[in-house]
């Protein structure tokens, strides 16, 4: 069995087109993504800038798409926040459009975590590519 990862993810201009406040379109294979990262077992965590009815806005977008969160703006589901402290959180990944690179394609960031973790999908993927230059 693969080990389990807690992944933080942005919302705007990671899941969605950036259109702040309001709720841009799905990027492509974001929410496929994110259910297959949840059938690996991986827990994942909403981790974005918004907070209040905008936040709920992108909870609820999330869930009408397949994707319940693990835990949203905290490092798990029963952490009490303190406002006096930073909001940084435990995350073993954090996926984000402006990491210093820009944002990786989500099939991209599939295998990236999927090789990480030795998951079934990724010995698979290893296993054709190998076959298809003739080492096993």
């Amino acid at each position: 069995m693969s080990p389990t990862l807690t992944i933080a993810i942005d919302f705007d201009g990671t899941i969605v087109e950036n259109k702040y406040p309001e709720i841009g379109k799905p990027l492509l294979f974001a929410f496929e993504t994110l259910k297959k990262l949840q059938e690996d077992g991986h827990n994942l965590i909403l981790w974005t800038y918004r907070k209040g009815t905008r936040l709920e806005e992108a909870v609820t977008f999330c869930k009408k798409n397949g994707i319940n969160f693990y835990a949203v703006n905290k490092s798990y589901p029963e952490e009490k926040f303190d406002e006096s402290l930073s909001r940084k959180i435990l995350a073993d990944i954090f996926i984000d459009d402006r990491n210093i690179g820009g944002m990786l394609g989500w099939g991209e960031i599939y295998q990236m975590i999927s090789q990480k973790t030795g998951s079934k999908h990724s010995k698979q993927i290893k296993k054709k590519k190998n076959r298809f230059f003739g080492r096993l």
